[in-house]
């Protein structure tokens, strides 16, 4: 193949998995936004704050998907491109028997057997708690749904089919949209009904993505039942996913710290106005979570073939779509924060007041939030380990201590930590990279 074909190939090759893991996202980052919109004006305010506050549940079973399906997604992807069939069907197999398995516990201990105990954790406003309650237990039953519709999403998408992938998301998120407002307004659930309907759309998700095996013999992915390396393979697919589990389970602790000390030093108005910035997140994360996925299964690939020019130009691609994204959602927000804020049912005065600077300063802070998480997938393709597990480690827990200080410092200031946190980060990146002397090569196969 010449090389001008080969760009081409990977050109097309990159938005069709883009395009495809971009509505991936929006089965875990829109599903939340889309809630908080239909309950901000169908119940009230305090319950799109019930729902921020429940979001470190769903990061958490994020971070178990992240270290389950991520991991196994990139070894998939190494070993079909290396055309290693079976080995891409073991890790295949491992994969969704450990997402079974994970989210059948989180359901019963977190869903079942202590859902008050899991609800106090979260919040301890007497006015949010019930909402906030009745909202989470239904998200913990729906455990194992959220793990195998991003399983199986990353799993169909490697094994040649993202079309499928799209299909099976935008469904999914209509039918949460549809039966947000079936649940809520016409069956009169409250706020049971919009992550009900999370969970129902998920399912009906996961059953589209299981036509892609209507016909096995077209299909590289299949069942292993064979018990053979049963432990090594989960031991690889678990140390493949740590970084970006890693990098979760700091962002589901930057939530849970976040939502407690902005309740604590705001109360019930700043904890409105930090959800309306946690959805703006969400909506980078549409962007970032789409960009490293593609770069994982594509990248991956062309690791696996030690192209060095195919996974260059993938990087190239990544970083110019994050930034045009980037641009374009900044410039929304900071022309229109009211706007959004009323999207999500804000009529109090004091709320929109709130809410004008601290959307704008959120607006800037989550650009070199995105721009370190793309780094840390490309230093995981380039075999730097040990930098992407750096970055998974001080992409949220920096931003914990800056937040506690300028609560207790300057607490007119708070909307701030996050774009502080961000900087003294990227500043750290750069000095550990030049002291190290890293370079982007490929290294040479084993």
């Amino acid at each position: 193949m010449k090389p001008q074909d080969s760009n081409i190939d990977i050109h097309s090759q990159f938005y069709r998995y883009l395009s495809a893991y971009i509505l991936v996202a929006l089965s875990g980052c829109l599903g939340n936004v889309v809630d908080g919109i239909i309950v901000g004006n169908l119940i009230s305010e305090d319950g799109v704050s019930a729902i921020n506050l429940s979001k470190p549940i769903v990061q958490f079973i994020f971070t178990l998907h992240l270290l389950i399906n991520a991991g196994a997604g990139m070894l998939v992807a190494y070993a079909l491109g290396q055309n290693r069939v079976d080995q891409a069907r073991g890790f295949f197999t491992r994969a969704l028997g450990l997402s079974v398995g994970l989210g059948a516990v989180l359901a019963v201990v977190g869903g079942l057997l202590f859902p008050e105990q899991a609800a106090r954790l979260l919040c301890d406003n007497e006015q949010i708690l019930p909402l906030a309650r009745n909202y989470a237990q239904v998200l913990l039953i729906g455990g194992p749904a959220f793990i195998l519709m991003w399983g199986l999403s990353t799993m169909v998408g490697v094994d040649g089919s993202p079309r499928l992938v799209s299909l099976a998301v935008i469904i999914d998120n209509a039918i949460n949209l549809l039966l947000d407002i079936v649940f809520i307004q016409w069956l009169d659930w409250g706020i049971t009904g919009s992550s009900a309907a999370t969970v129902v759309g998920h399912l009906v998700g996961i059953a589209i993505l299981l036509t892609h095996w209507r016909k096995p013999e077209n299909r590289r992915l299949r069942l292993d039942v064979s018990a053979q390396g049963l432990c090594s393979t989960c031991g690889r697919i678990v140390s493949q996913g740590a970084p970006l589990a890693v990098a979760s389970i700091c962002l589901t602790l930057l939530l849970f710290s976040a939502n407690k000390i902005v309740l604590s030093t705001t109360g019930r108005t700043g904890i409105f106005v930090f959800a309306l910035c946690m959805n703006l997140l969400q909506v980078y994360n549409l962007f970032v979570s789409g960009t490293c996925q593609t770069l994982q299964s594509l990248g991956a690939i062309q690791v696996g073939k030690r192209c060095h020019q195919g996974l260059t130009t993938v990087i190239r691609k990544g970083l110019r779509f994050i930034t045009v994204s980037m641009v374009i959602t900044c410039l929304i927000v900071c022309l229109w924060p009211q706007g959004i804020a009323r999207l999500f049912g804000c009529d109090e005065p004091d709320m929109l007041t709130q809410s004008v600077p601290a959307l704008r300063i959120f607006a800037l802070s989550f650009i070199p939030f995105c721009y370190i998480y793309v780094l840390m997938i490309v230093y995981k393709l380039y075999g730097h380990h040990h930098m992407a597990l750096f970055i998974s480690f001080a992409l949220s827990l920096t931003v914990i201590p800056v937040l506690w200080i300028m609560a207790k410092v300057s607490p007119q200031y708070l909307w701030h930590s996050y774009l502080i946190a961000y900087l003294i980060e990227a500043v750290a990146i750069l000095a550990l990279h030049r002291a190290q002397r890293i370079r982007f090569t490929l290294q040479p196969a084993s």
